[in-house]
C-alpha cells in the first residue's frame, strides 16, 4: 500500500468522524506498560526536495572521481541563482510531471468534442475556478500565451469594454511586457501613457497617475509586486483610475505572491503570469498566462473558456463556451487574435495548486517572504544599500558597492548568478542598481555566500 500523508486538520476530521478525542485514545485497549511513550530513534523525515538533493549529491560524489562523469552533470544545479524578474525559481513536485506526461494529456488537441475530452475540459475548469479564487475575480478563462500578451490583451480588451482608446501604463511594470504592448497597440490606435514611480518607495507616482488619466483613457496598467519588487497600493490607485471611468489592469508577474498578498479584489481585470505554479525555468517558455475579470466583462474576454453543464441524463460535463477566438468565429468578430491556449501547462499549474492547497501556498509565501528578508539583510551589512522603502514581497532592488556587471563577474567566480543589472531600462539608478531575488530553494548558506562575495 502507498502512504497518503494527513494533515493535522485531516487527522482531527476522521477522529471525529470515528468519536474519539485524540490518536492515543484509540491505544487505550493496550495495557500502559506495553505503549512506546518515547520517540523513535530514527532521523528525522525529509522532504521531497530534500530527498532529491541528497540523491544528487551521491551523483556528485560519485561523478568527482571521474571527469568525464562529473561533465555530464547539470551545470546549473552547481550555480547558486538570485534571478527574478518575471522568471522564478520554484520547487515542483515530481508528480506534476507524472501526471502531465499521461498520454491523455500530453497527446491532446484542442477539446472540440467534449464527449471525448471530459477529462482535459474539467482540468481547464479547475484551472479557472482556483485562479478566481486566488485573483479575488469572477470569471477566468483556460490560460492565454503568458505575462506579457495577457496585460496586452488585457489593455486592448479594456478598450472594447469602454469605447475608449488610451491606456495609462505604470513603469514599474515589467519592461518587457511594456514592449509586448507597444508590439500589440502600435497600429491599432491605442496610445499608452507612461507614468513614473516615487523614489523614495518605488511604487508609482499617485499624482502624476491621476494627472495623466483622461476622458480618453480606457484604462490603468499596473504591476504588483512591480518590477521592483514593491507591492502596490492597489485600493488607491483604483479609486483614482475608477474616479475617472478608467478601468484598473493588476498584472501579476510572481504567483506565488498571491499566497500572503491581498488579492486585486478592487480590480476590474487581472492578468498573470502563473510560471511559478510548478512550471519550470525552460529557457524562456513555455509559460502559462491568464486574465480574469468581473463578470460583466465576460463577452469581451479573449482565449478560450470552459463552461459547466448537464447532459440529457443530468450528469455532470463540461464544454467549451464562449470561445471569442479565431479559431471559433470569423476574424473580425474574434476578440483576439491568440489562437490556442496553454492546456498542458494550465494542467501543471492546476496540479501545484492542487498538491499546495490554500494552506500550503500560504506557508510557500511566508518562506519566500521570510528569504527575502533574510536576504536583504544579508546583502545591507555587506555594503549594498536598499533602493525603496516600500513593501516587498520576495524580491527587491539594491545598490551595490560598485558596478552591477564587475560585481556579476566577480560572483559568476563563485558560481553565484547574482542579481539583475536595472540600468538598461532605469538608466537613472545608476550602474550599481540591481534586481535581487529569494524564493523557498534559496538556502541560508547561498545567501550568506553572496553577501560575503560582495563584501
Amino acid at each position: 500500500m502507498r502512504y497518503l500523508p494527513k494533515s493535522p486538520a485531516d487527522r482531527a476530521e476522521m477522529l471525529e468522524a470515528i468519536g474519539v478525542a485524540s490518536i492515543e485514545d484509540l491505544f487505550e485497549t493496550i495495557p500502559a506498560e506495553y505503549r512506546l511513550t518515547e520517540d523513535l530513534n530514527i532521523p528525522r523525515q525529509h522532504s521531497e526536495s530534500e530527498v532529491l538533493d541528497r540523491f544528487r549529491a551521491f551523483a556528485g560524489n560519485i561523478a568527482s572521481g571521474n571527469a568525464e562523469e562529473l561533465a555530464k552533470q547539470p551545470a546549473t544545479k552547481l550555480f547558486a541563482s538570485f534571478l527574478g524578474a518575471g522568471a522564478y525559481r520554484h520547487y515542483r513536485p515530481v508528480i506534476i510531471d507524472s501526471l502531465v506526461q499521461r498520454g491523455e494529456f500530453l497527446t491532446s488537441y484542442t477539446p472540440y468534442q467534449p464527449e471525448i475530452a471530459q477529462g482535459t475540459l474539467q482540468a481547464m475548469f479547475e484551472f479557472q475556478t482556483m485562479i478566481c479564487e486566488l485573483t479575488g475575480m469572477e470569471i477566468a478563462n483556460a490560460s492565454m500565451y503568458d505575462g506579457s500578451t495577457g496585460a496586452a490583451e488585457a489593455v486592448m480588451m479594456a478598450v472594447r469594454v469602454t469605447g475608449r482608446s488610451g491606456a495609462v501604463v505604470a513603469r514599474t511594470v515589467h519592461p518587457e511586457y511594456r514592449e509586448v504592448l507597444h508590439t500589440a497597440t502600435q497600429h491599432q490606435g491605442i496610445p499608452a501613457t507612461e507614468v513614473g514611480y516615487d523614489a523614495a518607495t518605488g511604487r508609482v507616482d499617485l499624482a502624476a497617475l491621476d494627472a495623466a488619466i483622461s476622458s480618453d483613457t480606457a484604462c490603468v496598467l499596473i504591476q504588483s509586486p512591480n518590477f521592483f519588487g514593491t507591492i502596490e497600493d492597489v485600493a488607491a490607485i483604483a479609486s483614482i483610475a475608477h474616479a475617472k471611468g478608467a478601468l484598473l489592469i493588476v498584472s501579476i508577474a510572481e504567483a506565488v505572491s498571491l499566497g500572503i498578498v491581498k488579492a486585486p479584489a478592487v480590480a476590474d481585470i487581472v492578468s498573470m503570469e502563473a510560471q511559478s505554479f510548478g512550471v519550470a525555468v525552460g529557457f524562456g517558455g513555455p509559460y502559462c498566462g491568464v486574465i480574469a475579470c468581473k463578470e460583466k466583462f465576460l463577452r469581451q474576454m479573449p482565449g478560450r473558456l470552459v463552461g459547466e453543464t448537464k447532459d440529457k441524463n443530468g450528469k455532470r460535463g463540461f464544454v467549451l463556451t464562449l470561445s471569442t477566438r479565431e479559431q471559433h468565429i470569423r476574424r473580425e468578430k474574434a476578440t483576439s487574435n491568440i489562437c490556442t491556449n496553454q492546456a498542458l501547462v494550465a494542467l501543471m499549474v492546476t496540479i501545484f495548486l492542487t498538491v499546495y492547497g490554500k494552506q500550503g501556498l500560504k506557508e510557500l509565501a511566508e518562506q519566500n517572504l521570510a528569504k527575502a528578508a533574510y536576504l536583504s539583510g544579508a546583502l545591507t551589512a555587506a555594503g549594498a544599500r536598499r533602493l525603496f522603502s516600500g513593501p516587498s514581497f520576495n524580491e527587491f532592488a539594491v545598490e551595490l558597492p560598485a558596478d552591477a556587471s564587475s560585481v556579476n563577474e566577480k560572483l559568476l567566480e563563485k558560481q553565484i548568478i547574482g542579481g539583475l543589472a536595472l540600468a538598461k531600462w532605469y538608466p537613472e539608478l545608476g550602474e550599481s542598481a540591481t534586481l535581487w531575488c529569494a524564493t523557498e530553494l534559496t538556502t541560508k548558506a547561498q545567501m550568506d555566500a553572496a553577501a560575503a562575495a560582495i563584501g
